[in-house]
């Protein structure tokens, strides 16, 4: 079917019913050639998601898919990921038209009307958009309707490449399902007891009977996609332009004018990044010569930053790189790569300037070392064993530490290879009294302990045998953490270990 829009709404729905199984053969293209479906639990069973597999469908238990496709390939439904890259896609969209919508969980509403000269026609914009998706490696239903409703119910339906003429909607959705409506589950199987099946049924009856047993959504719905009404559709917003240009009517040449535009720039940057509630990873600054040659200035920073001061001195160091020659004509400031930034809750105690100042310190030093320096810190485990008892995170994460942790009495440095010592104990099982390390006698002054550490039973190093620790103090003024083993084996010599040095 072909239609002439002129001035009428026209719509474009895109449904997208296999969303996340391409979504995951992007990520691996290996499953290419195989069966795919994702799955999440309702209730105390598994069911299917999305599924691109054959006898299969969306809802199915999982025990029974896998019992009629054995080499089916299953993943965990991801419902947050999957509506942030319906979201992006709704944001890619935007090439097509500026009024876009998401159709959650897996469409999208293109608002066309008096867009489809500039793609040759009804058919030929449909066309172009379904093959824009297939590039992306995305399969699409796509239709075009004078109502947003009638041309999901249509796609939906799964009916593809349709184009509703202008006027026909309610001649077009009277043999569709009432399943394309998506009503409630309790509504649809009361029309189905009815005997009405299609929309058609359903809209040839009396308003007023529907009205007093279905109640207003099932009147709201009919009305939408017959086109009696236009539901209110939350437009997609383009993501902000993160970037700031200069241009001058005299190229500038000197610093002190190349740092005032900067400082400008960063301003009108820094405050755009606060509206889209993020801030810049890595910025590019790409100046312009009169002689057409285009120099750039690239710094970085750990944590994402919108704070103008802390930028500008990052750039002071990198600008003098700059050669303006006869001088510059534009400056174009990027945030090339941002994150998500919250507003932080001060404490008032005099904790925050200080850690601010560490913030600053990283990222002068990310931006010195380069953004692919290797800089971490150390956050809890679940393990008591020394070795296993932190990991190496970001330097940025706020680790939680439980409340035991600070019971703990730990090493400053713990060593990666322990030292095996020479040990002479006043009493077979009490602490050292004299330490031989490197060739040297250590007497020790003070010792407490010992901290019985016991296997961890349920890790993967159950095996371990236990071990003994003591903190001791030697003449010297060294305060060592020593460790015994050998606790296990009463006929056996114990060993001894240097494994850390105390605060």
């Amino acid at each position: 079917m072909r239609g002439d829009s002129g001035n009428a709404r026209r719509f474009i729905s895109v449904h997208l019913p296999w969303l996340a199984v391409d979504a995951l053969r992007r990520r691996e293209p290996d499953l290419a050639s195989e069966a795919v479906a994702t799955w999440q639990s309702v209730g105390n069973r598994r069911a299917l998601v999305c599924v691109d597999a054959p006898h299969l469908h969306a809802g199915q238990a999982m025990a029974d898919a896998q019992a009629m496709l054995p080499n089916l390939v299953l993943r965990p439904a991801d419902p947050g990921s999957e509506a942030e890259l319906l979201q992006r896609l709704g944001h890619w969209a935007l090439r097509f038209t500026p009024l876009v919508a998401l159709d959650a969980p897996d469409g999208l509403v293109l608002d066309v009307s008096g867009c489809t000269d500039l793609f040759g026609g009804e058919m030929a914009m449909l066309a172009e958009v379904e093959r824009c998706f297939r590039r992306a490696a995305y399969r699409a239903r796509v239709g075009m309707a004078g109502s947003a409703d009638a041309a999901a119910a249509m796609v939906r339906s799964g009916h593809n490449g349709v184009v509703v003429p202008v006027g026909g909607d309610l001649e077009a959705i009277g043999a569709l399902p009432l399943a394309s409506l998506r009503l409630p589950g309790e509504i649809a199987t009361g029309l189905a007891r009815l005997g009405l099946l299609t929309l058609g049924d359903v809209l040839r009856q009396p308003r007023a009977p529907l009205a007093r047993r279905f109640g207003r959504p099932l009147l709201d719905a009919l009305d939408f996609a017959s086109g009696a009404r236009a539901r209110p559709l939350k437009l997609v917003q383009p993501p902000p332009a993160l970037l700031a240009i200069r241009s001058f009517l005299e190229p500038i040449v000197t610093r002190p004018a190349i740092d005032r535009a900067v400082d400008a720039l960063l301003e009108e940057l820094c405050a755009t990044l606060g509206e889209s509630g993020s801030g810049a990873r890595r910025l590019s600054l790409l100046a312009f010569r009169v002689d057409g040659e285009v120099q750039e200035v690239v710094i970085g920073v750990g944590s994402p930053s919108r704070d103008a001061a802390h930028l500008r001195r990052l750039f002071a160091e990198r600008l003098g790189t700059l050669e303006p020659d006869l001088g510059f004509e534009r400056i174009i400031l990027r945030a090339t790569e941002t994150n998500a930034l919250q507003a932080r809750q001060l404490s008032g105690l005099g904790g925050d300037a200080l850690a601010g100042e560490q913030e600053r310190m990283l990222s002068k030093l990310i931006d010195r070392l380069g953004q692919h320096a290797v800089m971490w810190r150390v956050a809890p485990t679940g393990s008591h064993w020394p070795e296993d008892s932190v990991a190496m995170v970001d330097p940025y994460t706020n680790p939680e530490v439980p409340d035991a942790w600070e019971e703990r009495r730990r090493p400053v440095r713990l060593l990666r290879q322990p030292k095996e010592l020479g040990v002479v104990a006043e009493v077979p099982e009490g602490p050292p009294a004299r330490l031989r390390l490197d060739g040297r006698v250590l007497r020790v002054l003070h010792a407490a302990g010992p901290e019985r550490l016991e296997p961890e039973w349920w890790g993967d190093k159950h095996d371990r045998p236990r071990r003994d620790y003591f903190r001791v103090q030697t003449e010297e003024g060294g305060r060592l953490w020593v460790c015994r083993l050998g606790i296990d084996r009463p006929n056996a010599p114990a060993r001894w270990f240097l494994h850390g040095v105390m605060g």
